[in-house]
């Protein structure tokens, strides 16, 4: 699966994004409207993660949903 996949289905997985990154709020989630690099960007002002860090847990969460 590619992030274009998960873009085009958003709604579809917000509830599964939300369930792994559970600081992230509806709001966040809205916000970041299945744009990567938003999520990325939620990531690391939530949890404090670098940039690298943030691309590497998304990068992971790829992998288990496919």
């Amino acid at each position: 699966m590619d992030w274009d996949y998960i873009e085009g289905n958003w709604k579809q997985f917000a509830g599964k994004i939300k369930e792994t990154w559970g600081k992230l709020t509806d709001d966040d989630i809205a916000a970041v409207s299945g744009k990567r690099e938003q999520l990325e960007g939620a990531l690391q002002q939530k949890y404090g993660y670098a940039k690298d860090k943030a691309k590497t847990e998304v990068d992971e969460w790829i992998a288990r949903h496919k």
